[in-house]
């Protein structure tokens, strides 16, 4: 991560970020089908906000994105995934990859990962699966297969953060001449 260039700078990226994000979640809602990886999709741009400005660029990248899609959006269960986790998300990888000890941070992104699985899976349990009857061990398939799913997204985020870094962060930044 680079030092922000100016306050105004910062919040014009952040606002940009925030308007691409929405127009991303808009086409999640528009979308027949592939809704949650349109929406995961729409998490990468907080991310670039880190990268490109600092963690509170991202932030608030973030935040606006997911006020203004609680407000705008006709589909509120993509506004809360984004919300509650794909847009979340990024931000807390950026705070836990800065400890450097990759034990403790594939504890940390997993605990993260299976706090936001059983909220999800609480909140909406009676909603989608009260039609099929599942038995207790299917929960437990569920949730390896989910963890198993959540690795190689962070696996694919990570390679999408590398080419984004070289690919688009530094060549602005040569630009600018910064």
């Amino acid at each position: 991560m680079r030092k922000p260039d100016s306050l105004a700078g910062n919040v014009a990226l952040a606002a940009l970020l925030t308007a691409v994000s929405l127009i991303v979640l808009y086409g999640a809602c528009l979308a027949p089908s592939g809704k949650l990886g349109v929406t995961a999709a729409a998490g990468l741009l907080p991310t670039a906000g880190v990268i490109s400005g600092g963690l509170k660029v991202g932030l608030l990248c973030y935040g606006g994105t997911a006020v203004l899609a609680l407000l705008l959006l006709p589909d509120k269960g993509i506004a809360l995934l984004f919300g509650l986790f794909f847009g979340l998300y990024p931000l807390l990888k950026a705070v836990i990859e800065r400890l450097r000890r990759l034990a403790v941070e594939l504890i940390l992104k997993l605990a993260v990962f299976n706090v936001a699985f059983a909220l999800f899976w609480m909140a909406f349990r009676s909603v989608f699966f009260s039609v099929l009857a599942l038995p207790e061990v299917s929960l437990w398939l569920i949730c390896l297969a989910g963890n198993i799913v959540f690795l190689a997204y962070d696996f694919g985020m990570s390679k999408l953060i590398a080419f984004y870094i070289a690919r688009v962060d530094r060549p602005m930044r040569k630009g600018r001449g910064s």
